[in-house]
This record gives C-alpha cells, sequence and structure tokens, in this order.
C-alpha cells in the first residue's frame, strides 16, 4: 500500500486500509469532531488532493472518538462569520456571503471527487455533519447513531448542503421538510427507513469493516468506469432523464474507448482476474 506522504493534516487523520482505498477520519475527539475553521479548511484541502491522487481509487470518511460530528464549533466558527471591521450591511453581508461559500466548497469537493466516498457513522451526526454526510455516496452507522438538522434550534437556515441534498438523497420531501423545521433528533432506525443510510450495523467497528469489504470491491473495478459513474450518476441527478441521457451518449463515446473496457472484456470471457492502469 502507498504510503500517506502529504496527506497531513491537523484536523484529519488519513492512511490507506487496502490497495486504492484511503481512510479519512475527522479527529478532532475532545472537540467531538467540531466543525472549526481548520477542519473546514483541511476537508477542502483533502478531497481536492484526493481527486488528483492516482494511488486512491475509494475514500472511507469517519470520525474519532464518541461521535461522528457534532455540527458547527459555535464559538470558533461564528466569530469568524459575526465579526466585521465593515459598518455598511451591505458590504458586511458581500464579505459574509464569501465566507459561507468557502464552508460550502469544503463539502462540495467531497461529492465533485471523482471517487466514491463511503462514510461509516457512529454516535451522533448533527448540523453539519448532516451536510456532509449528504455530500457522500454511500452511508452507512451503527446502532447508536442520532442524527439532527439542528440549525433551527440556533436561529439559521443550513446552508452548506443539507436543504439542496438531503430531499434528493432520501426521495422524501415531507420527511426532510419535518426534521430541518423541527431540528428533532431521530435515530439510526428512521434514517434508514426514510433512506439517509443504506444499512445499520451494531458497533462503529462493524460500520468500518462493512465499509472496508465494499469499498475493496470498488477499488477492484476500472477506475474509469468508477469515476464515470459517480460523474454520470450526479449529473442525471440534477438534470432531466433525456439530458442525462444525451450526456451519457457523449461521455460514453470518449470513455469506451479506454485500454479498461477491452481489458474486462476480455477478463470477463476468460474468466480471469484483471488489473487496471492507474489514473
Amino acid at each position: 500500500m502507498p504510503a500517506t506522504e502529504g496527506y497531513n493534516y491537523e484536523t484529519l487523520h488519513c492512511d490507506f486500509t487496502s490497495d486504492f482505498v484511503l481512510h479519512v477520519q475527522l479527529n478532532r475527539p475532545k472537540s467531538l469532531n467540531a466543525l472549526n475553521g481548520a477542519l473546514w479548511r483541511e476537508t477542502r484541502e483533502c478531497f481536492q488532493q484526493i481527486k488528483t491522487d492516482p494511488n486512491v481509487r475509494v475514500v472511507i470518511l469517519s470520525g474519532s472518538g464518541r461521535l461522528f460530528c457534532a455540527g458547527l464549533d459555535i464559538k470558533d466558527s461564528t466569530d469568524g462569520l459575526l465579526s466585521s471591521s465593515e459598518t455598511d450591511i451591505g458590504r458586511t453581508a458581500y464579505h459574509l456571503r464569501q465566507k459561507v461559500l468557502d464552508y460550502q466548497e469544503s463539502f462540495n469537493v467531497i461529492q465533485t471527487c471523482d471517487k466514491p466516498v463511503i462514510v461509516a457513522i457512529h454516535g451522533g451526526c448533527i448540523g453539519g455533519g448532516i451536510d456532509m454526510i449528504t455530500a457522500c455516496d454511500i452511508r452507512y452507522c451503527s446502532e447508536d447513531t442520532f442524527f439532527s438538522v439542528k440549525e433551527a434550534d440556533i436561529g439559521m437556515a443550513a446552508d452548506v448542503g443539507t436543504l439542496q441534498r438531503l430531499q434528493k438523497v432520501v426521495g422524501n420531501d415531507s420527511w426532510a421538510r419535518e426534521i430541518c423545521f423541527t431540528a428533532r433528533s431521530f435515530d439510526s432506525q428512521e434514517a434508514l427507513r426514510f433512506g439517509l443510510v443504506s444499512d445499520v450495523l451494531p458497533k462503529i467497528e462493524d460500520v468500518l469493516q462493512k465499509a472496508k469489504e465494499v469499498a475493496k470491491v470498488i477499488a477492484s473495478k476500472s477506475p474509469i468506469a468508477v469515476a464515470g459513474t459517480k460523474h454520470l450518476l450526479n449529473y442525471s441527478r440534477d438534470h432531466s432523464i433525456q439530458e442525462g441521457l444525451t450526456y451519457n451518449a457523449l461521455w460514453s463515446a470518449s470513455m469506451l474507448q479506454s485500454e479498461d473496457f477491452g481489458n474486462a472484456i476480455s477478463a470477463s470471457i476468460s474468466k480471469q482476474p484483471v488489473s487496471f492502469s492507474k489514473l
């Protein structure tokens, strides 16, 4: 397995669990992995790095300590959001808007990363944690996990992805609105019932084990095929069926010329294992 040289972060711990599978762990356990300035910034930097790293084909995302993520680090983040040297409300809003856009990009990079991201959730996933997991591709959690779209309780609307992604993830607009308006907590079984997660395992160790097993399977596939599948799923979610089909045809016209396609077909016919070149 490749070394994790270059993945050196203050608030994230990164290591390879198997060939082409990188485990990224939120690493502020004493603060319950609350999102402070450094974690916002380093999440963005880490996934930008992952996107272009040929040694990574799949990412597992988890949290250290008692909770996956306690949401916004209110003191750290609101100091940056609410302090301004401007006296004009328009100029204050102009600069505040840019700060929010920067926070949004910290999770946009998870969605736009070419590599699938499997998130292993435990303990609690609150506020900004929901923003983060809805940007991921596959979500598993432990039985003890509870969730809350908490922003309404602190006098704000969620603004870094939950209100844009959640209803598309679960496919139930009524339920999504209920939990966002009320800010109530819900447990792992409710999350499974409404499709926020695709499986619930007894403990975080079991969640991580399943994530590693699934990641190894994905990592064995053609990286061209997997990256294209993620890209096309994201595109089709946000466009009409016909727009998705038209775009898919253009994508296939180029990507079917990859050596991966021919190698995979030959391996399937001969029933022999196949390995794929790095991207």
